[in-house]
């Protein structure tokens, strides 16, 4: 059977519940052949991710997964791959993203205790254990109190965007996002096209040929959302915009239990040659 992969995971690092090393170290349970690390708006965990994949024997990718404006009401995410240690370059910018996230999350805990909930921002603190503080942090605080039962629950009911606890941070333009990952040597990847809030295929169209102008290499066209159907129309689109598809189940742990490692809902595959592919486009742009 071909080598399977995973380019879509995040741990502890932002919102995954599993380490970067518990987590390259599950993809060795589950027998994934490689692993790409794409936390949100930083690559803090990559280092550990590798050390333990060289311990292991697991093939690990370092990446990150960065929150863009869409619309004034939805965003979009982009994926970068970096195949040497250019990931670093990324820092100034991801620094930025970083204090935007630290801005809103006693703006967050402000809202949940006018909802009626005991919780400090030290306490956040403690439970992220000098990590990137965020939204993952709020919930299991929140659920080690009894307040919930899981921590997907807390962000269903309140921190999700539209709920009442959720407050808006600074987010890039895809413009600036793409050029900057090009810039810094990592190949941009627009992520699960399945949620981009749009009404018609030529909106669709029309994105993918503006974000390919812009510097664009691959669409991920195998998600564990998608439905046959959409698998089949990204690979489309990737053809028809010289794209490398790419895929990855979007692995976050206990946060979404019901999204296995490398197999997303049970039946994702995403083949070794995508990988390969990324190699051999990120050995041309040196």
């Amino acid at each position: 059977m071909e080598k399977s992969i995973d380019l879509h995971t995040h741990s502890t690092v932002s919102d995954g519940t599993m380490t970067p090393s518990e987590l390259v170290r599950h993809a060795k349970k589950v027998g994934l052949s490689a692993l790409a690390l794409t936390d949100h708006d930083t690559t803090d965990g990559v280092d550990e991710a590798l050390r333990e994949g060289e311990k292991t024997g697991i093939e690990v990718i370092a990446g990150v997964e960065i929150s863009v404006d869409f619309t004034p009401d939805s965003e979009m995410h982009l994926l970068g791959y970096f195949f040497e240690d250019n990931y670093k370059n990324l820092e100034p910018l991801l620094k930025r993203l970083k204090a935007s996230r630290e801005e809103r999350n006693p703006k967050m805990i402000k809202k949940l205790n006018e909802l009626g909930f005991d919780i400090s921002l030290e306490e956040v603190r403690r439970e992220a254990k000098d990590k990137l503080v965020g939204r993952p942090h709020i919930a299991s605080v929140l659920v080690k109190k009894g307040y919930f039962k899981k921590i997907s629950d807390v962000f269903n009911k309140y921190i999700s965007a539209g709920r009442p606890a959720y407050v808006k941070r600074e987010k890039l333009l895809p413009k600036e996002a793409i050029e900057e990952i090009v810039r810094c040597g990592g190949i941009p990847v627009l992520a699960h096209p399945i949620y981009i809030s749009l009404t018609a295929m030529a909106e669709l169209r029309a994105l993918i040929h503006e974000l390919r102008g812009y510097g664009l290499k691959g669409i991920e066209a195998f998600y564990s959302d998608n439905t046959p159907y959409d698998t089949i129309l990204f690979l489309k689109l990737a053809i028809e915009y010289n794209l490398i598809p790419t895929g990855g189940s979007d692995f976050h742990g206990d946060l979404k239990p019901h999204i296995m490692l490398g197999t997303g809902r049970g039946d994702l595959h995403v083949p070794y040659k995508i990988l390969e592919k990324l190699k051999e486009l990120a050995k041309r742009k040196d």
